[in-house]
């Protein structure tokens, strides 16, 4: 053991650290003993733990403060904010709900709250804020996530469930051990694998990768960018045009059916409905044969390649990666269900190394090895509203309440929302068409945060109580997605007047009369050892063994054990399909759906279908030529620590770095480092150049996470100046079933930035107006 391992520990989604405090400041975070590849995001947090960006007092927009409810909200993001003690803020609050509750019901209030927060299984904001929602009567909600929503309303209908799928995908030691081919469309991104959600004791990925290539898997890499696949394992780079992976797909499967090599036997005992897909897939129904001809049309991958591959798939254990970027474009239902029609054609699921698996690397916990623990987390009590939206429906619901929607097989209609919380996310981040969403953000009559940085979201709220950050707060690391339990230690004094959202909640339940029932008689320290402890007990109802809660303090870490057996995707459906059937109607894998056919969606049908993008449409001018991807950022985890030292070291002259062709460069005259200007109809931003030939021609791309920085913040449709991507992506829904987001299917334009380019002002705060009161 060395000094360093006797440190205290910290855990985030992006691994655990040790950590060095010295002047009541963490000055340095190091990897965790048990971590091999620790992530480099961690130590972004150290020159922003304090300064002009943390928010050190509760804060309130001036006109919002001196007008009420509704006041100017088109100067959300220009007003200064008057700093305001505690109580003050308590009681503004609470105020606040009571009258938008009395006026308008507990539906006029959105908590949906949609985000990743911080690690920490009781400091949770997210879980901190229902409650104490639910405590007052309840809210309005969001349902599934911006990653994978398509996914999440559609693959219930085809396995019977996604969860429980997405968290048991074929592990690497099995593939290493038994897989031949791995077809990775949307590749297997490592900068990706860096998160785990709620903490991660141990990266796995890169090794994982590594071990498989030794063992003589073969990798093909089928994406518009070639580094989405770690170069050391030689795959092969298939570079389609974005969006067309489905096509590909299907002419996989006619190949496969043409040539002999399906898998009938399989077809006919597990799935339901080939015979109802069949005719598309030949033509029948629609007069067009998916043959691998009419994909390379599609997507510009020879008819000879695609051939080829279908071939190799049905010569061995084939593993299909479909990466959860792929449920982010427009008809995003479809990739994930033609991949497991696929993999049932080969008929290699639930044997080991065979079948599909939902994104490698897409977090950390994806192909682990690992015994699922039963966790207990902070109760949130029963929301006593029904209303809801999809959770990337938000400007929709906020431009036009009362409007009907439809989703998964059902209609519905927008509530009215007057009041909107967000605590742990960043909606600046993560929403599409930010110009309209800017639009829609006025309506609500009172937006509150709980953050802990001036951000794009905390700048455009009405109300901001400054909450901790991980460093400043005990908690426990605690995830079914990995083996690791950290004792997380507080290791600094909170900044200004921060408190943990735990204490934020209680001060204003306290205004509101349910104290008792938000804390149930708890301190946060007895809700992180009652959280222990009711762990402890249904982890010994299924043969686990923990310390006790004294001793983990102590020990600071604990890691289960390993399964006895090796994690392989429906591998007890595969040995007895009646004794363990699917959550489906059939009870089998439904490659056509009754249920889904049943709901009559032209933009969704009952089986796999290629359809062309919404945005492609009306594009035949060329005025929009390339495509955008905007995908996960390797510096931070989506819009986390932007500010801080280790993304802003990848940024090209303070702005988000865009990559593009050598030959897509060249014909609009750019060099590595210019300032361009990127558009489309919908907005525009700039971005620094950076000329990359491991992307296809005719495609960027520019990560997520910039924070929003428009130039003049009070005129709609402004110019970003620091890079965020979503100021040009459609808000638009993946489908009528799953209405997830279309961030993937984006077309634009970019041209040399003329003049002088503004600064950028994303990192700085607000005007902060200080009564001497206060100060």
């Amino acid at each position: 053991m060395t000094h360093k391992d006797t440190l205290p520990l910290t855990s985030t989604h992006w691994g655990t650290y040790r950590a060095r405090v010295s002047n009541g400041k963490v000055q340095e975070l190091y990897g965790f003993e048990a971590d091999a590849d620790p992530s480099p995001i961690g130590r972004g947090i150290l020159d922003v733990q304090d300064g002009p960006t943390r928010i050190d007092s509760p804060m309130v927009r001036a006109s919002w403060l001196e007008g009420g409810p509704g006041s100017h909200t088109d100067r959300r993001g220009t007003d200064p904010f008057v700093a305001v003690s505690w109580n003050e803020a308590n009681q503004l609050v609470a105020n606040e709900l009571a009258r938008v509750k009395g006026a308008f019901g507990n539906q006029a209030i959105f908590g949906g709250s949609y985000g990743w927060a911080s690690a920490g299984r009781f400091h949770h904001a997210q879980s901190q804020l229902h409650r104490f929602l639910n405590c007052i009567g309840g809210y309005t909600r969001s349902k599934h996530t911006y990653s994978f929503a398509a996914a999440e309303a559609m693959i219930p209908h085809v396995l019977g469930s996604y969860r429980a799928f997405l968290d048991t995908c074929t592990s690497w030691d099995v593939i290493r051990d038994s897989t031949d081919l791995l077809v990775c469309f949307g590749g297997i991104p490592l900068k990706n694998g860096q998160i785990c959600q709620g903490g991660t004791g141990r990266h796995i990925q890169r090794e994982g990768l590594l071990a498989a290539h030794a063992a003589g898997v073969r990798f093909v890499n089928i994406s518009p960018i070639r580094s989405d696949l770690l170069e050391d394992l030689g795959g092969d780079w298939l570079a389609p045009v974005p969006n067309t992976d489905v096509a590909i797909m299907l002419a996989l499967a006619h190949t496969l059916h043409i040539e002999g090599l399906c898998d009938r036997d399989f077809l006919d005992r597990y799935t339901t409905g080939f015979e109802r897909f069949l005719p598309y897939l030949l033509g029948q129904t629609d007069g067009v044969p998916k043959t691998a001809d009419w994909a390379a049309a599609i997507s510009e991958i020879p008819a000879e390649t695609l051939r080829e591959l279908a071939r190799r798939m049905a010569a061995g254990r084939t593993m299909i990666s479909v990466s959860w970027s792929l449920t982010r474009q427009d008809h995003g239902e479809q990739p994930f269900w033609a991949a497991i029609t696929l993999a049932a054609m080969l008929g290699q699921i639930g044997l080991p190394g065979g079948g599909f698996g939902f994104g490698y690397s897409a977090t950390n916990h994806i192909g682990g090895q690992f015994t699922v623990l039963p966790g207990a987390a902070f109760p949130q009590a029963r929301n006593m509203m029904e209303s809801f939206i999809p959770v990337a429906r938000i400007s929709d619901m906020l431009l036009h309440p009362g409007a009907p929607f439809d989703f998964d097989g059902a209609r519905y209609s927008y509530p009215d929302i007057r009041l909107v919380w967000w605590a742990g996310g960043n909606p600046f981040h993560h929403h599409q068409d930010l110009n309209r969403m800017m639009q829609a953000w006025a309506r609500p009559e009172t937006i509150i945060v709980n953050e802990w940085c001036w951000n794009a979201l905390a700048k455009r709220a009405d109300i901001v109580l400054p909450c901790t950050i991980p460093l400043e707060r005990q908690d426990i690391a605690l995830t079914p997605r990995d083996p690791f339990m950290i004792a997380m230690s507080k290791l600094i004094e909170p900044y200004g007047q921060a408190r943990d959202d735990f204490d934020i909640f209680a001060g204003i339940a306290k205004e509101m009369g349910v104290v008792d029932a938000f804390t149930d008689g708890r301190s946060a320290e007895e809700w992180q050892r009652w959280i222990y402890d009711e762990t402890r007990e249904r982890a010994r109802a299924v043969a686990i063994e923990m310390p006790d809660y004294a001793q983990f303090r102590q020990d600071g870490w604990f890691k289960v054990d390993p399964p006895a057996e090796p994690t392989i995707m429906l591998r007890d459906f595969r040995a007895d399909p009646s004794a363990h059937p699917l959550a489906t109607p059939s009870g089998k894998i439904e490659i056509y759906s009754e249920t889904v056919a049943s709901f009559g969606y032209e933009d969704c049908p009952g089986h796999p279908t290629w359809m062309q993008p919404y945005e492609w449409l009306g594009e035949g001018d060329g005025r929009h030529p390339l495509h955008l991807i905007s995908n996960q950022p390797e510096t931070k985890l989506h819009s986390q620590l932007d500010h801080g030292s280790h993304s802003r070291a990848a940024k090209i002259a303070g702005r988000e770095p865009i990559h593009i062709h050598p030959h897509d460069a060249a014909a609009r005259g750019l060099a590595n480092g210019d300032i361009v200007r990127v558009w489309n109809d919908r907005g525009a931003c700039l971005a620094g150049v950076r000329i990359d030939d491991s992307i296809r021609a005719g495609v960027v791309q520019m990560s997520t996470g910039a924070w929003y920085d428009p130039a003049n913040p009070s005129k709609p449709g402004s110019l970003c100046k620091h890079g965020n991507p979503n100021v040009l992506t459609r808000d638009k829904g993946t489908s009528r079933l799953g209405q997830g987001p279309t961030a993937h299917s984006c077309l634009v334009e970019i041209a040399r930035f003329e003049g002088t380019a503004p600064p950028v002002t994303a990192h700085e705060p607000p005007v902060i107006l200080r009564p001497a009161s206060s100060a």
